[in-house]
Order: structure tokens, then sequence, then C-alpha cells
């Protein structure tokens, strides 16, 4: 089954209020969801928009196979009839959003998702499952590559992905946040991003001793030789064979540049040390490569310390985003279309942050001198006043057909240019300041009519 168009991927409550509306012939009205986050994740002062291009792929695709019709009648819990319909189901949906690799902040509405209310509902977990997770990765990403300086960040982080699919799209969202490469070979066919590996500790201990399995790696790929000098003894015999070797293709005549991996240990002192080594044996601007549990705290420290690192290997803590595993993504009802009207819906709560906005928003950005300023938030059919403002919010997705393709280079790009635009307090690893974002007098207005009445 092709994993991007089942519709059974969605939590058992989206079925079960599907049949209700169903029922209560409220399937068919007209709906507006809208996607946004609570909170950004890590600390960070910005998240990077990702996922929409597979989120739009899935949608395209989305139907109940007879297969799976069966699977629910035999839960029970489904009258035929609305089997029926499942069956026959054609989803119809429009969306709004940004385009991918934007950069995006807590409360605003990233997505509008319209369409008849049982279709809308029905894909709340596809929406949220795609974008809130991809998001978070890019984000991390970001962060890493930001942290990094300029140095190449490779994504290593497959073997401890949350599976097969998680580390597919994973890899993707890193690439756009800014690795230069994956480990993910899957991912790099899919999605054309460079792969790239050199060897494990396994190969070393293969060998009777180091040196041999040194020898044998550099006689299989001489153009550009990085070898994990850190199986045994780094300094004692890691570093010393890998120079040896080094010599032995010199000698040869080889045109090559060094390159070893530190994956243990003190990184910033045996980078010192193995560049010094490397230096003095006339082998200039050697690669260094510096791995093991890094994250962007790790990398930032070791730069400002300045480590001798140049390109960095980044696994678990990047692709899990270990410190922080989720964005705080949520698809709330904004309004339902009553007599050919829009009808305002807000979700209330006793805790502010969770109280939705009300209506078809849209998003807008402030850009002045290369830089952006701030958010601006109106109703769907505002025309804000202010200048130097653009939209953010443009139909992606029109009666279930996608409008959005854009290659993922061209995300990525995106993704550096959004980020230098921001203001430099914003980027802040720790402590980031808050990026401005504000609210339409009519929005605000209307917020505050449905909160004071305390009822749609």
């Amino acid at each position: 089954m092709d994993r991007f168009s089942s519709a059974l991927f969605t939590d058992f409550y989206e079925l079960t209020m599907a049949q209700g509306y169903f029922i209560h012939g409220m399937g068919e009205k007209r709906a507006a969801f809208e996607y946004f986050f609570r909170s950004s994740p890590c600390g960070s002062g910005f998240v990077v928009f990702a996922g929409l291009q597979p989120l739009l792929e899935a949608l395209k695709d989305l139907r109940f196979r007879q297969e799976e019709i069966d699977y629910l009648r035999s839960t029970g819990k489904f009258r035929e009839e609305f089997l029926g319909y499942l069956q026959e189901l054609s989803f119809s949906l429009d969306i709004y959003a940004p385009e991918e690799g934007r950069v995006v902040f807590p409360h605003e509405p990233v997505i509008r998702v319209e369409g008849p209310l049982l279709q809308v509902q029905l894909v709340e977990t596809l929406v949220l499952n795609y974008i809130n997770f991809q998001s978070l990765i890019a984000t991390k990403a970001a962060r890493v590559v930001l942290a990094a300086w300029q140095d190449p960040v490779l994504d290593f982080g497959l073997r401890r992905a949350h599976g097969p699919n998680g580390g597919l799209f994973a890899s993707r969202s890193a690439y756009i946040g800014g690795c230069a490469a994956t480990s993910n070979v899957q991912s790099g066919r899919e999605f054309s991003i460079p792969v790239s590996g050199t060897m494990a500790h396994s190969w070393v201990m293969g060998f009777a001793d180091e040196l041999s399995a040194f020898r044998a790696y550099a006689e299989v790929y001489p153009e550009n030789p990085i070898l994990l000098v850190d199986t045994y003894d780094t300094l004692k015999s890691g570093l010393p064979n890998a120079l040896r070797v080094f010599r032995e293709m010199r000698e040869r005549g080889l045109n090559f540049r060094p390159g070893i991996r530190l994956d243990s240990g003190d990184l910033y002192t045996l980078s010192l040390k193995a560049w010094e080594m490397l230096e003095r044996e006339g082998f200039e601007n050697p690669i260094i490569v510096g791995s093991g549990d890094l994250d962007e705290y790790k990398i930032e420290a070791l730069k400002k310390r300045g480590a001798k690192i140049n390109a960095w290997g980044v696994g678990t803590r990047l692709l899990t985003s270990a410190d922080c595993p989720y964005l705080s993504g949520v698809y709330k009802l904004a309004a339902i279309k009553e007599k050919g009207k829009w009808s305002p819906r807000i979700k209330l709560s006793s805790d502010p942050t969770k109280v939705s906005l009300p209506g078809r928003c849209r998003l807008w950005r402030k850009y002045k001198d290369d830089k952006y300023s701030g958010d601006y938030i109106t109703l769907a059919g505002e025309k804000p006043g202010e200048k130097d403002l653009f939209s953010l919010t443009s139909l992606r997705m029109k009666d279930g057909k996608s409008l959005y393709a854009e290659g993922l280079n061209e995300i990525r790009k995106r993704v550096r240019e959004e980020i230098s635009k921001l203001p430099e307090g914003v980027k802040k690893l720790r402590n980031p300041e808050k990026y401005p974002v504000r609210y339409s007098e009519r929005l605000i207005a209307l917020k505050k009519e449905l909160m004071r009445n305390g009822k749609n």
C-alpha cells in the first residue's frame, strides 16, 4: 500500500466525528480549520515551516480502499450507509499556506484547510503529523547549521530516527534546514539529497591492525580518504597510523586532501593536536570531522573555544530532536459557512495560550531594508493599510489538486535567505529575542466579542 494515500492514517475519533457529521447532515457544510503551533521548540526564536509538499502529495491521493472499508466494518462502530459514503469519497480540499522553508512563529495561522466539514475533520491527524515533525527537524537542523558557522553539517541520524518513514522525512527536513548531505541513502535517492559516509569502527576492527585497515580504505578511496582515528587510541595509534598512510599516498604522487574523523573523547583538544600533527607533516587545511552525540549547543561551545573542526556529523540529537522531541502544533476549527456567510468559531480555555484565533485569517510580513521587522495577522478579507507588507498566505491546493511544487534546493535556499533576514537577536540559540507579531483591530475586536459571549 502506498504510504502516502491511506485514509486510515488518522485518529479513530476523526472517523467517529465524521460519521456523526454524516448522520446529522452536517458533512457537506463548508468549514475552515487553521494550523498553528503554541510555542517554538528548543527555545528557538523561529520555526522553519516544512512538510507542505509531502502533505499535499499525501492529500491528493487520499482515499478509502476496499480493504480499509472492510477493516472499519469489522470494528462494529460504523453504519453501512456511512461506509458506503467513505468508499465513494473523493477529497476536494482547498489549502492556504506559505511556501515551504519560510520562518514562522507561535500562534500564527500557518495553514488554512477549507472544504466540506467531514473532509477537513478527517485530515486533521495527517496535517499535524506531516507538518509538526518535519518543521521540528528542519528547525533543529537550522539551529545546528547556525552553530557550525558555515562549516558543512552532515546528517548521520537514520539509525536512531523514529522508524523508516520518520527517517525518510527527517533527512529531507534536515537538508531543508541546511545540512550539506545525509547518510540516508533512501532519502538521497527519493529527494536528490547528496549522500555522504566513510567508515565505521567495525572496518578498523575487521582487519589485523589499524594501519592495515587505513591502507585498505585509502586504496579503495584514494581521492578523499577520511579515516576514523579513535577506534583504539586517537593520539598514540589512530593519528600516527593515519599520517603514515597519508605520507605513503603522497610519495606515490596521489592528489588528495587528507581527512580524519573524531568520534569520541575531548574533541577540542584532539582536534588541535590532530591539526598540528597534520600541518607539521605538510598537510595543509586537512578535513577534520567531529561527530559523537553532538547538537547545536556542543558545536557552538567548540567553535567558540576555537576547535580545529571544519565539518560536523550530527546524528541522534538532530534527527530525533532529542532535547525537544515535538512541536506543539494544533488544528482548530476557525469558521463554518452558513447561508452563504462565514461564521467565526473560537476555542476558549482558562489557559490564555490555548485560546484560538477566530475566523479565517491571513498572515502578512513586514519587510524593509533587507530585514524582517514583524508579522501581521488579519482576517482573510482584510487588506492592511500599512506599507512594506507582503502576504504569506497563498492557495496551495484547489479542490484536492496541488498547485504547489518546488525543488528541494530551492526550498533549502529559501531557508538560508529567511534566516538571514531575521533580526540577529531572534537567531540566538539561547534566550532569543521575541519576534514581533501583531493583530489587526478587526481581529482583536472579533476575538474579544466571542470571548465575552463565551460562545460562537
